[in-house]
């Protein structure tokens, strides 16, 4: 017969506090095997030692509770594999996005200031297909990915080509407020039917003052802190909204190191334009 201990002792022997096991009691993960009707004192058997270890190991891997009792509970062995094998998954994505942050901040360290080349340019107005929606700014990548499948969806099977590569314009509440108006669009040289949340724009013309970006969307800050300076300092800017233009994304290639972003800023252009 498995030995009985009370929770102090399984707290020492288990590594998890008594506050812990508390908790584990109350939402179910890991129920004392006795409970005293009268006192409310708990007691563990020896046989639940194994159990609390995995779940310790399982929380030191940030596995959620929920997840851990969808592990304990598995009927069998191969569903229990599998939970497993998502939960680390998403540690290993975790892991490459602490990876590329790391990147980031050393090259930023080392590297504190560009010496970006930017250029004026005038962009005549566009016939394009585009999505228009409202969007949390966290939602911002899977929205972008999921529109611009859509738009090349579309206009795939409309026989519609594109005349330029797909481009962005987000509301400044989408960065101010954490949610606001995001437009992606694709430049096409004829008619776009309007089919789901594809319609028809014209993008008006603008005179820019434009940065390339390459490498992942995650450092864009740079390029925009960099444009910024210079749009203060060299340009008068005019309002209206910052536009990106996705030369090489993610609707190219997974490779994020060899994207291009082009970034432009509406400026008032005396100068004439360089032929």
């Amino acid at each position: 017969m498995p030995g009985s201990l009370t929770i102090g002792d399984f707290s020492r022997v288990t590594f998890l506090s008594v506050k812990t096991l508390r908790h584990y009691h109350r939402v179910g993960l890991l129920e004392p095997d006795e409970v005293d009707p009268v006192t409310g004192y708990r007691r563990y058997t020896s046989a639940q030692i194994p159990v609390a270890q995995v779940i310790r190991r399982f929380r030191e891997l940030g596995m959620p509770l929920e997840d851990i009792g969808s592990v304990l509970r598995a009927p069998d062995q191969e569903v229990r594999s599998q939970l497993i094998a998502t939960h680390l998954a998403r540690l290993e994505e975790t892991l490459a996005e602490t990876q590329r942050a790391v990147a980031s901040l050393r090259d930023l360290l080392e590297h504190p200031s560009l010496s970006p080349v930017i250029e004026h340019r005038g962009v005549p107005a566009t016939q394009a297909a585009a999505i228009t929606s409202t969007v949390d700014l966290g939602d911002l990548p899977a929205w972008y990915h999921g529109a611009v499948g859509e738009l090349v969806a579309t206009l795939s099977a409309q026989g519609v080509p594109a005349s330029g590569p797909p481009g962005g314009i987000y509301a400044n509440e989408l960065f101010t407020e954490e949610r606001g108006g995001a437009t992606l669009f694709v430049p096409v040289p004829g008619e776009v039917r309007p089919v789901g949340r594809v319609t028809p724009i014209s993008v008006p013309g603008a005179e820019l003052a434009v940065i390339t970006h390459n490498g992942s969307h995650n450092d864009l800050d740079r390029a925009y802190g960099a444009l910024a300076a210079y749009v203060t300092e060299h340009a008068v800017a005019v309002d209206g909204l910052i536009r990106e233009y996705y030369v090489v994304g993610p609707q190219d290639t997974n490779v994020d190191s060899t994207w291009r972003t082009e970034v432009g800023w509406p400026i008032f252009e005396t100068r004439p334009h360089q032929r």
